[in-house]
């Protein structure tokens, strides 16, 4: 039988989603499903996340969406925007009848409109407000696959891990999460600028490995100053994006998960410049680990960088938005102009 995973956690008899709950799950068992985390008390961890994902044919997202169930969200969808095989032909429905899913559609949308995701996010984590339509949309993906996301392997290979000492004077790193794919020329110069920054002020830079796009140029920057440079990657996105040249240290990861994982121990602040679907993803690990005290991000800061688009608009303002109803004030800064931002680093890492 195909295996689902149901994401959602029940609170107890009380709990407003516990009869439509109970409804999807005998929808699902009669149509020949079996079900993963049917009584909502499986915990999701960066450790073994990729696993339960192996195990899945499918994932069906219920109502009262949590900020961990955002971020498996995005992750399923990174997945496939990365061409994951493990997420190959494995179907996402979100069952939004209580709207609780609408701003993370926002924020993808924004995104969309702002040139860092390329796809229709609703084609990939189809949405339903009703219980009938998730086993209508999780058999008509099954039975015609999911589109196709327009990316071709390049079928560079991974090389392996590597490590070189950190410089004399070194202050501490600072992990980039942006955007891989953007192609906007001012996008590109503030990331070249700021990886100089950084190494301008002996400061390391931690990337995704990554040589296209924002990823790219701030590593680029970060080398050209003669700076520290730090990255981890995936073999399957290596094969998508290539890694750069001049890495200090590099770290070959199976997985996204396990690659965040060595990022974030490996850095002392953060920065969330302008991204897709994969910088969202990030963010939201950011701040679950802030949630349950992790002990890897205690006093780590996390600084957005809210940049002002040449159509007006501001990056990131959807993604703070919807983090305003779960983060607490001081969990992440928002600064909204390039030369803040390392200021803003030294201050708060006590430099």
């Amino acid at each position: 039988m195909p295996k689902v995973r149901l994401a959602g956690i029940v609170t107890g008899e009380k709990d407003p989603n516990r009869q439509v709950r109970a409804k999807l799950l005998y929808m699902l068992f009669s149509r020949g499903w079996d079900i993963y985390n049917s009584n909502g008390d499986q915990r999701i961890s960066l450790s073994n996340i990729e696993r339960k994902i192996i195990e899945s044919e499918a994932f069906v997202f219920t109502p009262g969406a949590s900020l961990e169930d955002l971020f498996k969200a995005i992750s399923i969808f990174v997945g496939y925007q990365t061409l994951d095989k493990n997420l190959e032909n494995k179907p996402t429905v979100l069952l939004n009848s209580d709207h609780s899913w609408d701003k993370l559609y926002g924020v993808l949308e924004h995104l969309n409109e702002m040139g860092t995701i390329q796809q229709n996010a609703r084609e990939y984590l189809l949405e339903t407000n009703y219980v009938e339509g998730v086993l209508e949309l999780l058999e008509e993906a099954r039975e015609n696959g999911l589109p196709d996301v327009g990316r071709e392997r390049t079928g560079e290979v991974a090389g392996e891990s590597f490590e070189t000492p950190l410089p004399e004077g070194h202050i501490g790193n600072v992990c980039v999460f942006c955007s891989a794919s953007i192609k906007k020329e001012g996008y590109l110069s503030d990331g070249y600028e700021f990886g100089k920054q950084l190494a301008e002020n002996s400061l390391g830079c931690v990337s995704g490995a990554g040589s296209s796009g924002i990823m790219g140029e701030v590593v680029r920057g970060s080398v050209d100053a003669g700076g520290w440079t730090g990255g981890s990657n995936v073999p399957h996105i290596i094969e998508l994006e290539g890694l750069p040249d001049g890495l200090s240290s590099f770290w070959l990861k199976p997985d996204i998960y396990t690659r965040m994982e060595i990022m974030i121990e490996r850095s002392e602040a953060f920065v969330i410049f302008p991204g897709g679907a994969g910088t969202v993803q990030e963010m939201l690990a950011l701040m679950i680990f802030k949630h349950q005290a992790k002990k890897g991000m205690r006093d780590k800061p996390v600084i957005v960088y809210d940049r002002m688009d040449s159509s007006g608009k501001r990056f990131w303002t959807p993604l703070i938005e919807l983090l305003g109803e779960w983060c607490y004030d001081g969990e992440f800064v928002v600064v909204q102009e390039l030369e803040e931002i390392v200021p803003k680093i030294k201050s708060m890492i006590g430099v």
